[in-house]
């Protein structure tokens, strides 16, 4: 400010004029001061937006992220995790037969004995330890006054479980198939096209063997653990057939159940555990994974091995089959903590009926073969 008044001196400038260029130099101050505040204001805020578009874009981003991690969890979450089976062998024949015969008689109400069992499950809360034939009859009455299955199960909250479950317990038991007949005396066969059971029993036609219901019961080779299936004692030897059609996943030694053989329904929901197979010839011949096999091939034979993990060691006390169903909703339940496995006691009583007769093909190996040829659609996909 000395050097303004100085600058004035020198030129002998009026007062006037002094007050006017000290108004003029105020004035271009706070004006370029104005200037520089706006300009670093409007500056910051453009560097804020950009920041929050940066945050808005990240958050938008993590949302997306978390929404298809929710929705990823959400999916694998969708599939049945437990499945308690135990429909009795008593609802199991009437069902059948019902939806058999209405099927073969070409009846005007065609039963479907999975929607059956399914309905009753609603009725009884899963529970068939008290089933009466006499508990289908009100079922029946409303399908023949017309009644849907859609109409009578559409306000069951737990309809649809309990048909999807059935289904993958039951799904490849009956229904169309082909199977070798001898008609004319001299023993000429054809095939004869059928509708009906057909899974079969695990134990050859003429073969003996008992059980009881021994699901659960604790096992402690190893590490103590419960029995996953059904124990079917038997003689060595005794030829062992598929239950159903399917590709055969596992073959070979397995500590706890021996010689064993693991076959997957075409289906992928159910897969049928063979366990304890005959030492030094477990298997039929031919026998190996990713083969097909028919429901009532022989695929092996009953024995005694495991327990070892030295491979085609007897250490089973008592000659058996063990025999398990695994049920699989979603892949991850292969081979995991969450496997299903069921009580397949009742269903061995139902198959009872129907059992596939074998006969000594080669003399030289002793290996057997079913007497009658078998076909199924699902064999010619």
């Amino acid at each position: 400010m000395g050097c303004i008044f100085l600058l004035i001196k020198s030129f002998n400038i009026g007062k006037k004029s002094i007050i006017i260029i000290i108004i003029s130099i105020i004035f271009v101050v706070l004006i370029s001061s104005i200037i520089v505040f706006y300009s670093f204001a409007n500056s910051s805020k453009n560097i804020q937006t950009e920041n929050q578009e940066e945050t808005n874009e990240a958050k938008k981003v993590e949302t997306t992220d978390s929404i298809e991690k929710i929705e990823e969890a959400e999916t694998q979450k969708n599939f049945i995790k437990w499945v308690d089976f135990n429909v009795t062998s008593e609802a199991l024949n009437l069902t059948a037969k019902m939806d058999i015969d209405s099927h073969n008689n070409n009846e005007e109400i065609v039963y479907n004995w999975i929607e059956l069992l399914a309905y009753l499950s609603c009725k009884n809360g899963g529970n068939f330890k008290n089933f009466k034939s006499k508990d289908l009859q009100p079922l029946i009455q409303e399908l023949k006054n017309g009644q849907t299955m859609e109409d009578l199960t559409q306000n069951m909250k737990f309809y649809d479980y309990y048909y999807e479950s059935y289904t993958a317990v039951l799904g490849g038991f009956i229904g169309n198939y082909s199977v070798e007949v001898a008609k004319d005396e001299d023993g000429t066969k054809t095939f004869e096209d059928r509708y009906g059971l057909k899974a079969f029993l695990p134990i050859a036609k003429n073969y003996s063997f008992s059980h009881y219901d021994d699901f659960g019961n604790s096992r402690s080779y190893g590490f103590k653990r419960t029995h996953l299936g059904n124990d079917l004692m038997g003689s060595i030897g005794t030829p062992i057939v598929a239950v159903e059609s399917g590709v055969v996943e596992n073959l070979g030694w397995n500590q706890y159940g021996g010689w064993r053989i693991g076959i997957r329904s075409f289906d992928t929901k159910r897969y049928y555990y063979y366990a304890h197979l005959r030492k030094n010839h477990p298997y039929s011949e031919g026998m190996e994974e990713g083969m097909t096999v028919k429901a009532g091939d022989v695929i092996g034979y009953l024995g005694m091995t495991g327990y070892s993990t030295k491979e085609n060691v007897n250490n089973i006390n008592v000659p058996h089959l063990h025999f398990g169903m695994q049920l699989i909703f979603d892949e991850s339940q292969v081979d995991s903590p969450n496997e299903i496995w069921i009580d397949v006691y009742q269903i061995i009583e139902f198959l009872k009926k129907n059992r596939s007769e074998v006969y000594m093909a080669n003399k030289e190996t002793k290996d057997y073969e079913r007497k009658y040829d078998f076909m199924e659609n699902s064999l010619l996909e």
